[in-house]
């Protein structure tokens, strides 16, 4: 057989050999949800799960995303991307709350305060993330910050304003002045000083339309000369509106650039923020709310028209579309989920309902584990170090190894899914007693006698019917059904559902003990079930 023969009938088998490697590879990996489909296209959402009020920049070749988080911490998490479809995290420009100690729990909490509506720019060099915290103090109406850093991995410096200015937009203009958007129907705008840590001139209102209620989520830009203030109107069932003038002080006119809610009925596309590419076009971030998953971020094409910047394609939203030209083609990427607690710092999928106690948690006590110990709490509400990330749809699980010989008396420590109502399954020590118990909204439903060591719990989240089901394992194999099913709900306004890992002390005296968390791992994959879009486990 000649050589020529040979390569021809061993290349064929060479190339099946490599698809089905490729295949059984990626089986393996295939864990998150991605919109890239692999083939030059995408499908909305870009992250199902939660990334409301998102802001987007371009800096060089590089995008980079804002969210807001409310109370969790750290805060406004930042995202980057090559392409605008496959993200990854970068940092967050909030390392923690100090300006309340309800952020530490103490004399009260802070759920639904901390960062709202967060704006992102960049200028001569330095990253700028700005965003507002309503009635944040205690008896005054909120306030304003500016997060700057020269990477935005940080560190980041924050400056407190006294003024309140909401759902900010942060604009730095041609000739070097700097301005905030901000407002609820009644729009203003405010001008900075140069380097945009106080106020240089006092707000001036510069439109108020009683047809677009709740005008919000400002964000500004200038385009061939004119200025182009986007925002949103009606809330969750809402629409986008872009307003226009020559002069940032208006007078304004206005265009609705997208009414559309045909991806979740009844839930609109709605505020978000636009870039240019390096071609010129414009691509525009929106969420829209997707129930107790939370406000997912959607990907459209901007489309010039008449001067206006209509989003979506002939007035809807795309489902799926072709990927921005960016000038290249870049691996799927996804923000990381599961964790092996190998790393000495805690990874960028994770944060802390509230400021965390440093001195409870650790990675370093036991090399690869998490360990949390125990704070004096009531309930679940009540206890500080509890460790979240977002649950994400269509379907997610989560499942953790629990290490529970160094509890105490009292401890309570396991893996749940939390937002107002809760449900959680978890080890509890009434003295040298150890009992598995599901708690579904406070309320004790399933107690499973346990005498071991070592507990394996898992958390199943669907969008269909935003339910929640919860298993236990002794070996790390067979997984029990436990307790009943938790009926999602958004009891904290605009905050998803999220998985937690916690440990807390219900006695009033006495010391308390620790838990230690070996893995949390992460799958998007429904049993019996696949999906055509998911992504290596990042």
């Amino acid at each position: 057989m000649t050589e020529t023969i040979k390569r021809n009938l061993l290349l064929p088998l060479l190339l099946l050999y490599a698809v089905g490697l490729f295949a059984q590879v990626k089986n393996q990996q295939t864990r998150v949800w991605t919109p890239d489909n692999g083939n030059g296209t995408f499908t909305n959402p870009l992250m199902w799960g939660d990334w409301p009020d998102p802001d987007i920049i371009r800096v060089g070749d590089e995008f980079y995303f804002i969210s807001t988080s409310m109370h969790y911490v750290p805060g406004c998490p930042i995202a980057k991307s090559k392409d605008l479809v496959n993200w990854e995290m970068a940092g967050y420009a909030v390392s923690r709350y100090d300006e309340d100690p309800r952020y530490d729990m103490k004399g009260g909490n802070m759920y639904l305060n901390g960062s709202w509506a967060s704006t992102l720019r960049y200028h001569d060099g330095t990253f700028y993330a700005g965003f507002c915290t309503p009635k944040g103090l205690a008896g005054k109406e909120g306030n304003f910050s500016i997060c700057t850093a020269k990477d935005v991995g940080g560190p980041w410096t924050r400056t407190i304003f006294k003024e309140y200015l909401y759902d900010p937009g942060l604009f730095f203009d041609d000739d070097g002045k700097v301005y905030v958007a901000h407002g609820q129907q009644k729009l203003y705008i405010t001008q900075l000083s140069n380097d945009a840590k106080s106020v240089k001139v006092p707000q001036k209102e510069i439109y108020n339309n009683a047809d677009y209620p709740y005008l919000e989520g400002s964000h500004l830009y200038k385009v061939n000369g004119k200025y182009y203030l986007l925002g949103s109107t009606g809330g969750t069932t809402g629409r986008q509106v872009c307003l226009r003038s020559d002069n940032i002080y208006g007078p304004y006119e206005s265009k609705v650039i997208i009414n559309d809610d045909h991806t979740y009925p009844g839930n609109g596309l709605h505020q978000g923020g636009m870039v240019q590419l390096k071609n010129g076009t414009w691509w525009f971030i929106i969420m829209q709310d997707r129930g107790p998953i939370g406000r997912t971020p959607n990907l459209e094409p901007v489309t010039w028209v008449d001067g206006w910047p209509m989003l979506g394609e002939n007035g809807k939203g795309v489902d799926t579309f072709k990927k921005p030209d960016a000038g290249g083609i870049y691996p799927i990427a996804a923000p990381a989920t599961s964790d092996e607690f190998n790393s000495p710092k805690l990874g960028l999928q994770w944060q802390w309902n509230h400021n965390p106690d440093s001195k409870k948690w650790s990675l370093k006590e036991r090399k690869g584990y998490l360990r949390l110990k125990a704070n004096k709490a009531k309930n679940l509400a009540d206890a500080r170090n509890t460790l979240t990330q977002r649950v994400q749809g269509p379907y997610s699980e989560g499942t953790v190894e629990m290490r529970v010989n160094g509890m105490k008396d009292g401890d309570v420590g396991g893996f749940g899914v939390f937002q107002f109502p809760y449900a959680f399954v978890s080890v509890q020590q009434k003295g040298a007693k150890r009992t598995l118990v599901m708690i579904n909204n406070d309320t004790t439903i399933t107690t499973v006698n346990f005498t071991g060591n070592t507990v394996w719990l898992k958390a199943c989240v669907t969008q269909v019917g935003f339910s929640a089901s919860f298993a236990y394992s002794t070996d790390g194999k067979n997984f029990k059904p436990i307790g009943n099913e938790l009926k999602m709900g958004l009891g904290l306004d605009w905050t998803a559902n999220r998985f937690a890992l916690f440990n807390y002390h219900t006695n009033k005296v006495g010391a308390s003990g620790y838990v230690d968390f070996n893995w949390f791992h992460y799958t998007n994959i429904e049993p019996a079930k696949s999906s055509a879009n998911i992504s290596p486990d990042i």
